[in-house]
């Protein structure tokens, strides 16, 4: 009985400061004193309550406009909103940063959020893309500029997953011709031709096993598919593409299968 008590009396004195602390937050808002407003924004960023933070920072920001503390706002209102993790007005802010301080003491941090930014609110290897090419220039920029700075190791690795994404896409499209087959066409050569180009395009991408795997498999598919007069180069040539895929991966999970594929491949010729 002693512990509902104490825990209704607890919920009561919660209830109590929030109400509290939305009044205050209410009344410091109506305030005509930019300097308090801006000394709040600043506690409330610290104290990790961003968007608090944010919506005084915002109705500063005019009466800053053009003085000193005008670069220290915007930079803050940045940082708001990556705390917000609204990583598009985050990418914006930090963009207006670099452009309008080039020399300004957080350049160095802007450069590379603006990047990181577009690269936490890069989506799906399946959807649009358009993002992670954005973080890959931005992270292009940053390296050239700053190779040497705290940040270069961490642009350096965020750059390699972009671009891995970027990869991981043209592996999606790649399969789907693959499983599409001989409907309407020969999708085993485009899917053999998808996944030449992306090693050329992306050739320190994690998927290369993959690729290869695809190559070989669209290979096997169009020679047993061939048509007489072609049929027996196909065969070599996809025995070739076996011999290049064991010695290039060993120890595959698909080493069983291709294995298997080439066992056929010599049947074929010994028809």
């Amino acid at each position: 009985m002693a512990n509902k008590s104490l825990k209704i009396l607890l919920a009561c004195v919660l209830v109590i400061l929030c109400f509290t602390g939305c009044g205050e937050f209410q009344k410091l808002q109506k305030s005509n004193d930019p300097e308090l407003k801006y000394t709040k924004a600043i506690e409330y960023f610290n104290q990790g309550q961003y968007t608090k933070a944010q919506m005084l920072f915002d109705d500063v920001s005019a009466y800053y406009k053009g003085t000193e503390r005008s670069e220290d706002v915007l930079i803050y209102l940045a940082r708001c909103y990556m705390g917000q993790k609204d990583y598009a007005s985050a990418a914006e802010y930090y963009s207006a940063y670099t452009r309008n301080y080039p020399k300004g003491k957080s350049i160095m941090e802007a450069s590379f959020m603006v990047a990181h930014a577009n690269y936490m609110d890069s989506p799906d290897a399946r959807l649009d893309q358009d993002q992670t090419k954005k973080a890959i220039e931005y992270y292009t920029i940053f390296v050239e500029h700053y190779p040497d700075s705290q940040y270069a190791p961490q642009a350096y690795e965020e750059m390699s997953e972009m671009l891995d994404k970027l990869a991981q896409k043209e592996l999606y499209s790649a399969q789907l011709y693959y499983n599409l087959g001989t409907y309407l066409g020969n999708n085993y050569l485009a899917a053999e031709t998808v996944s030449r180009n992306a090693i050329k395009k992306y050739p320190s991408n994690k998927f290369m096993e993959e690729f290869y795997w695809i190559i070989l498999k669209s290979k096997y598919e169009q020679a047993v598919n061939s048509i007489t007069e072609m049929r027996d180069e196909r065969i070599r040539d996809t025995q070739d593409e076996y011999y290049s895929f064991i010695t290039e991966f060993p120890d595959s999970k698909h080493r069983k299968e291709a294995d298997n594929l080439n066992k056929q491949l010599k049947k074929m010729i010994g028809e």
